[in-house]
């Protein structure tokens, strides 16, 4: 059931007009962007890291309408337990948009460090998983001469739904401004295969592994109650008087006090010499 089952159609149906983007438009601002970011670096690739999702699928389109096919290298990254689904799909896109690919089985690296960290967890291994992911891209950027283009969007940044150095480190970011349904609404309109759009989202980060249900709320309702939060200011028991479940309120606000250090630089002590 949605979170704005209690709080009125008029809300949600509000909303969801506000979440709604000029696709048209947004893809042309990301264009330019990617384009003039790598330009002005002197550069000529995009580096994505492509995981088989929808937010990647996304940047990897915008990266080959920006740049041309022949300038975007698409990195595979899997692990050994990632699903057999996301190499298809990543594979599947790769094919549609006629960029440049490479894949690295990021197992071995992962597996040395699991061998020196045995008591390491689930969460502490996936954390490992991204940042390992990261310094093959990084190190394909140093290889073609191209900068890591990131995939993370507004909704991921401000819940901390990420890891620092992993799936949080880029050169650049098209889609960091965006919230994950209105990258579900340019991925409709680029195109994106349906077999990334139906599947549940996922980090991948172990077997079984689904966004929506560690976050314990739907990407839907969760944009919505952002908006609310941070678009437009509003105290938090002003949106639980909206209708709004007061414990998934508190829950969303806690978490994006907890994580606010992983979106802000890393502060730096200024001295007096």
């Amino acid at each position: 059931m949605s979170a704005f089952a209690d709080a009125g159609p008029a809300l949600a149906g509000r909303l969801a007009d506000v979440l709604k983007v000029d696709v048209p438009s947004v893809t042309a601002q990301t264009e330019r962007f990617v384009y003039r970011e790598i330009s002005e670096a002197g550069l000529a690739k995009a580096v994505v890291a492509l995981s088989g999702g929808i937010d990647s699928a996304v940047v990897c389109a915008m990266c080959a309408l920006a740049m041309g096919p022949d300038n975007v290298v698409a990195v595979m990254l899997p692990y050994k337990s990632s699903s057999e689904s996301s190499r298809t799909d990543a594979r599947l896109m790769i094919e549609r948009l006629g960029v440049q690919s490479a894949e690295v089985e990021i197992t071995p690296m992962v597996d040395s460090f699991a061998s020196m960290r045995p008591a390491a967890g689930a969460l502490r291994m996936g954390n490992v998983m991204a940042r390992c992911r990261m310094i093959v891209a990084y190190d394909f950027s140093a290889e073609v001469g191209g900068l890591v283009v990131g995939t993370s969007n507004r909704t991921e940044t401000l819940l901390g739904y990420g890891t620092i150095f992993g799936d949080d480190a880029w050169a650049i970011n098209p889609v960091d401004g965006l919230y994950k349904t209105q990258i579900r609404q340019i991925a409709v309109e680029l195109d994106i295969p349906e077999s990334i759009l139906a599947k549940p989202p996922s980090a991948d980060l172990w077997v079984g592994q689904e966004d929506e249900e560690d976050l314990g709320v739907s990407y839907e309702d969760v944009d919505k109650i952002l908006y609310l939060l941070h678009d437009e200011r509003r105290p938090p028991d002003e949106v639980k008087a909206m209708g709004l479940p007061a414990e998934l309120i508190d829950g969303i606000v806690a978490r994006v006090a907890k994580n606010a250090f992983k979106s802000v630089p890393a502060p730096v002590a200024e001295l007096e010499l």
